[in-house]
């Protein structure tokens, strides 16, 4: 994202706070493709339907945004919480996949591959993969985001991690 295009989501939460409708659909619009981006990997199949439920969050709570200069990590803690919940309650639902099925290293369809892989892992570990890996933020900052103590964070970053590089050579 830009730097331009960061200003202008801020300057339209500051309008949509202020009351302006379109300000706010434009900034629903806007937000779209980044809470998409973060939502996908995390709830994988689930990924439109979290991002829709965050995006439902960010549009309820907008006027309990204090400092619209931090939208985009209220935005990215709002996506997390939902993208981790809507995975949740789809494994419930789901049985677990077959960890012994994961194509060899050499198959064409590798992106597929890391996707499956990813099917593997929790939502928990997914979020905190995400953060740390797509986002790029610190063990600390995934924490605060995902709201657990940072050693918890660096522990299941571990354990993600480790988790998904067996499954990928298996």
């Amino acid at each position: 994202m830009t730097p331009a295009d960061r200003e202008r989501g801020i300057a339209l939460a500051r309008a949509a706070r202020a009351g302006n409708t379109l300000a706010l659909h434009e900034l629903l619009d806007h937000l779209t493709p980044y809470v998409t981006r973060i939502c996908t990997p995390i709830a994988l199949a689930d990924g439109p339907d979290a991002a829709q439920e965050a995006l439902l969050a960010v549009f309820t709570a907008l006027r309990s945004l204090r400092d619209p200069d931090a939208l985009y990590g209220w935005v990215r803690a709002i996506a997390v919480r939902e993208a981790v919940r809507t995975a949740q309650r789809a494994s419930r639902a789901r049985p677990a996949p077959d960890l012994t099925a994961v194509p060899a290293e050499g198959d064409p369809q590798l992106a597929s591959d890391i996707e499956d892989v990813l099917a593997r892992l929790s939502p928990a570990h997914r979020a905190v993969l995400v953060l740390r890996d797509v986002e790029g933020l610190d063990e600390e900052a995934a924490a605060a985001v995902l709201n657990i103590p940072p050693g918890t964070a660096k522990s299941r970053l571990h354990r993600a991690r480790s988790s998904f590089r067996k499954a990928w050579s298996a």
